[in-house]
């Protein structure tokens, strides 16, 4: 059984503290708003999709017990704090969507005269908790998609080696993962040879928290530094590079951990096919490039610290942004709940199977 990253009944939710894993496994309390853009913004829940659902329950379980007067006051109430929500990671596009769409749904309840203002509540409600479930869903899609994408690279029946970057799964997603999902469902296939996580400084998600998910579902795993990605692509017959993604521009250009373009340009250079594991919510068709993707910055702590304890030269400045934008012409393939896309054609399949289904 994967790892569960949040716990949630109607009016009480949780998350695993991912800062102190992999040491301690503890569970802390989200009671509401506040509470949940503090564990969003200091890194105590992390990865795209569960940036989206936390930030969206938070505002569940803190409406849960209220009455509200009138309809307009809810409406007030989800608009002005899901906005609130988006500002304490802005990168990553799951949250802005989630938060558009239940703005968009409050509006027009808003406007139907039958609805009740409880009524109201209860369907924001069930559109909250909803994320959870169909999060799952879409992940375990885009494991059997991108499973299917590598094997259909390779030249003989055998399992393969991949390499992924960051942490993209129980932990990053509800529940299965999204590039750690392709990783698991190799490994249900009985075609996983092997899998390299890096250890992704400077805050070691992949060292503390995929290698973590790696051992505790005994897949065949090697931690290896950010700086041996080349070496390792020369030397051990990696059959293919998949990472995440908290945004993908309409071109295809993608924002993620910071270290995945350089990966890129290596996988690029050494002929390994490189994808992209993301689910719908993730790829915004309203920018046009990553030239418009907003990159988060982090503290300079990050760099000179481990723990309390100072690894730089006292009085370095330091740049430390969270992201880096691989542009499209890097990037094999984009793998989603509904198919892998080549770059050039992704906004004409997300737009027409967006069309399909209104």
């Amino acid at each position: 059984m994967s790892l569960q990253s949040i716990k949630y009944s109607p009016g009480k939710l949780e998350i695993l503290d991912q800062l102190l894993l992999p040491v301690i496994s503890k569970y802390i309390p989200v009671k509401g708003v506040e509470d949940g853009w503090k564990v969003i913004n200091k890194m105590q829940v992390r990865g795209a999709p569960a940036i989206a659902i936390v930030g969206c329950l938070s505002l569940a379980v803190e409406i849960f017990p209220e009455e509200f007067e009138t309809k307009k006051v809810l409406r007030q109430e989800i608009e002005g704090k899901l906005n609130y929500l988006v500002s304490a990671r802005p990168t990553a596009v799951n949250m802005k969507i989630a938060a558009d769409e239940l703005i968009n749904l409050a509006n027009e309840l808003t406007k139907d005269e039958s609805c009740t203002v409880q009524t109201m509540k209860q369907k924001y409600l069930d559109a909250a908790e909803g994320m959870l479930q169909s999060d799952i869903a879409d992940n375990k899609a885009i494991g059997a998609n991108g499973a299917n994408a590598i094997l259909s690279n390779t030249q003989k029946d055998s399992p393969v080696r991949v390499l992924t970057h960051c942490n993209t799964g129980s932990l990053a997603t509800a529940g299965y993962g999204t590039a750690l999902g392709v990783v698991r469902k190799l490994h249900e296939l009985k075609k996983l040879e092997h899998v390299y996580c890096t250890e992704t400084r400077p805050y070691n998600q992949g060292a503390r928290l995929t290698a973590f998910e790696l051992v505790h579902d005994k897949l065949p795993a090697t931690l290896v530094l950010d700086s041996m990605v080349a070496a390792l692509l020369r030397s051990k017959n990696v059959a293919g590079v998949v990472v995440g993604a908290d945004r993908v521009a309409a071109n295809g250009d993608t924002a993620n951990k910071i270290g995945t373009y350089q990966i890129a340009v290596v996988a690029k250079h050494h002929g390994v096919p490189f994808y992209v594991a993301a689910p719908l919510t993730s790829i915004d068709l309203k920018i046009p490039s990553g030239d418009h993707i907003i990159i988060e910055e982090r503290p300079d702590r990050e760099l000179t610290h481990v723990g309390e304890h100072r690894i730089a030269a006292p009085g370095i400045t330091c740049w430390n942004p969270a992201f880096d934008v691989t542009p499209a012409a890097l990037i094999t393939g984009i793998i989603t709940e509904v198919g892998v896309f080549s770059p050039e054609k992704l906004r004409e399949e997300i737009s027409s199977r967006q069309k399909e289904t209104k």
